[in-house]
């Protein structure tokens, strides 16, 4: 119990050393990958590889800073001081040089992170090959004796310098005091205390071994003439400065590097010869550099303003909330993971660019994601300006291995395009086993079935490599696809067309085809809308991005027809000029001209005439009839004067003069004879409609009849003496 409190407390290793695509990114426990281990500590593999997180190599990996710090330490001082080291100090470093030869070795079985996957890599071949490109050749030169080598070769300077080669493993105390600063355990003010004085001391000291070898490096009868030979301390004199204890000559010279370091100068220290000269310009040159590195550290420290400390406050808090609320062991780690990789990644978009415009940050959008969102098969065929919409609307993630993105039968609010990596599509069955139905990489996107048909997310996306995804939000995509309807039916067939090599999309077939067919519908039903309010904006609007001012309602009716009802020239003109058809008739049977002049708009029904509109009523006798029957003069006239036939008749034979006349309507019954209707005309039963007339008893009725029928019979007396 006390273990885990601890390892709660424990932040993970940060690991800057990995060169990847993505950069260095958070190095994560093998747990979470799903390696087995055994009580030894190795992955279990069968070739004994071991885990880098277990104890055992935890506490080697504290030993060899242990003994790179002795080893960075006392080699500047060997190179300066010693010209081949005594016994009891040569066993010493013999036996150091074993420990970093056996932490050699071992390096060959340690498993590692992969920079692109971020996966645990538990194969020797693959290990030994890393380790053999990177960091092998100088650890192994570093572990040689150089010391009996500088003997052997009759002591050789250039022999005496490769001895610097084991400065390399410096880099283990950098990465031991990077951890100390993100353990929220340790004190931050302290450790970075402690790294600032490690670094000074440790940069004084090697000065002042390199003085003092400048100085030792001369003939004996010259080293008078070096800055230890000719220095003088009140009385006492360093002529014979090789006869001093070793103590005194290292405090003299890290005496001397420390004065020249900050620039003091008593003057009773100095340089003598060319060469002295000529590394201190050298020495002060970097002193200046290491100055402002120290000022500028210790001015981080008092404002309190540096990446670190935010994230260890920042962490600090995230741990304390999940004790008080007692979480998981594992959703502990994966919160601290993903806070990690934050830190990491703190140069994201959404974080470097937030006060940067809209109208910069949308342009640096489309070069980012641009050619990321056109080769993805959904939004294949879309234009460029729904392209461009999209990815403004993008945000960048980063995921790591193992975690599930979109869990199987929930709602699903987001969509996400893969930009680098790879995930799983695992479906789930109902006894809980898992069967993996696709695998995605860059370019795929998911989330998109959920999103768009409303139902719940049909499978399970877990990541299996290292993941940038770009997500988008459900609401700011519908509302992209409420302007661009073309685009939205082309997004939706693009859908439809994964189903024959897509089983999840095949048994969704039903439902997008339904999503086509309602959507088709609610935009041709505000296209409608917007012809019936005569609002001509909005309607070149929906028609610019893709509306169909063809499409009908669910009565039949074009844009056109409620235009032509509603009187709307400037409407009417734009809708022919886009090619709608001027003849076609609702599920009633009306057509746009029928519609103007039964709203007896006459200038567009002028309009429609003159672009070869007619009025094409079905059933035009039962028409005209039911107008008579209503009493509806002006509407009767306005047929009559746009080509209806008067004489056309209903199902029983029956013209609309037959109606006027039994209803005794001799106005209309003038109307229709003066247009052409035929008074002789005879109905099923045999009737004209001078018998309806006289049925009817309306004396005006009659006397219009018999008028028209005896001017009906003079005309046929006319043609046949003529003819």
């Amino acid at each position: 119990m006390a273990q885990e409190i601890q390892e709660d407390f424990q932040l993970n290793e940060i690991d800057d050393a990995l060169d990847g695509c993505v950069e260095s990114r958070l190095s994560m426990f093998s747990k979470e990958y799903n390696l087995r281990r055994n009580k030894w500590g190795s992955v279990s593999n069968g070739c004994h590889v071991i885990d880098p997180n277990e104890r055992f190599y935890r506490c080697w990996v504290k030993i060899i800073v242990f003994w790179s710090t002795y080893s960075s330490f006392f080699t500047p001082l060997e190179f300066g001081f010693y010209r081949g080291l005594p016994e009891h100090l040569q066993t010493l470093d013999m036996s150091v040089q074993i420990v970093f030869l056996a932490d050699v070795i071992l390096q060959f079985f340690v498993a590692y992170k992969d920079p692109h996957t971020y996966n645990m890599v538990s194969s020797r071949k693959s290990i030994a090959l890393r380790y053999t490109k990177t960091s092998f050749a100088l650890d192994l030169l570093g572990c040689f004796p150089w010391d009996t080598i500088y003997k052997v070769t009759r002591r050789s300077e250039i022999v005496r310098g490769l001895i610097w080669i084991r400065l390399y493993r410096t880099r283990k105390i950098i990465e031991f005091f990077q951890n100390m600063e993100k353990d929220i355990r340790i004190n931050y003010l302290f450790t970075r205390i402690v790294k600032l004085i490690t670094v000074e001391l440790y940069c004084t000291h090697t000065a002042a071994c390199i003085f003092y070898y400048l100085a030792t490096t001369l003939p004996p009868a010259r080293e008078g003439y070096t800055w230890i030979g000719s220095l003088q301390l009140g009385d006492y004199k360093y002529i014979n400065f090789r006869e001093i204890d070793l103590w005194t000559r290292y405090i003299t010279s890290l005496y001397f590097a420390i004065v020249t370091m900050a620039t003091v100068g008593y003057g009773e220290i100095h340089a003598v010869n060319t060469r002295e000269m000529i590394f201190i310009m050298i020495y002060v040159s970097f002193d200046m550099i290491l100055g402002a590195y120290l000022i500028g550290n210790m001015t981080a420290l008092i404002v309190k303003g540096s990446n670190t400390e935010r994230f260890r406050d920042k962490m600090t808090d995230v741990i304390k909330y999940m004790n008080r609320n007692k979480l998981g062991k594992d959703l502990r780690s994966q919160i601290k993971n993903h806070l990690q990789l934050k830190y990491e990644n703190s140069f994201s978009k959404d974080t470097v660019l937030e006060d940067i415009p809209i109208a910069i940050r949308a342009k640096i959008s489309q070069d980012l994601y641009s050619e990321t969102v056109k080769h993805v098969p959904l939004f294949k065929g879309c234009t460029d300006e729904f392209v461009n919409q999209i990815v403004t609307k993008l945000h960048e993630e980063l995921i790591l291995p193992g975690e599930v993105v979109l869990e199987q039968g929930n709602a699903v609010d987001q969509i996400y395009i893969v930009s680098y990596g790879s995930l799983e599509e695992v479906v789930t069955g109902e006894d809980r086993s898992e069967k993996v139905i696709a695998r995605l990489g860059p370019n795929s996107i998911f989330g998109e079935v959920a999103v768009l048909c409303n139902i719940p997310q049909p499978y399970t996306v877990r990541v299996c490599e290292l993941c940038r995804l770009l997500r988008m939000e459900k609401q700011s995509l519908t509302s992209i696809l409420q302007l661009y309807f073309k685009d939205n039916s082309q997004i939706l067939n693009n859908l439809l067309k994964g189903k024959d090599t897509e089983l999840r999309i095949k048994q969704l077939e039903l439902d997008i085809t339904y999503l086509i067919a309602k959507q088709d519908a609610e935009l041709a039903l505000r296209v409608n809308s917007a012809a019936y309010h005569g609002d001509l904006y909005q309607l070149k609007g929906l028609i610019n991005a893709g509306a169909d001012p063809l499409k009908t309602d669910y009565d039949g009716r074009t844009p056109l027809h409620l235009a032509a009802s509603r009187g709307y020239e400037d409407i009417v003109m734009f809708l022919i000029r886009q090619r709608a058809s001027v003849n076609c008739t609702d599920k009633f049977g009306n057509s746009p001209l029928l519609e103007a002049v039964k709203a007896g708009n006459v200038r567009v029904s002028k309009i429609l005439v003159e672009h070869g509109a007619s009025i094409n009523i079905e059933d035009a006798g039962s028409y005209l009839c039911k107008v008579v029957t209503d009493g509806n003069v002006d509407l009767l006239k306005r047929l009559l004067e746009n080509g209806i036939d008067p004489n056309s008749n209903n199902y029983d034979q029956r013209t609309p003069l037959h109606i006027a006349a039994a209803e005794g309507l001799h106005l209309v019954a003038d109307i229709l004879i003066k247009t052409g209707a035929n008074v002789l005309s005879k109905d099923r039963w045999g009737n004209t409609p001078l018998d309806e007339g006289r049925k009817c008893g309306s004396k005006p009725l009659v006397m219009i009849l018999e008028k028209a029928k005896a001017d009906c019979k003079c005309d046929d007396t006319f043609l046949s003496n003529n003819c």
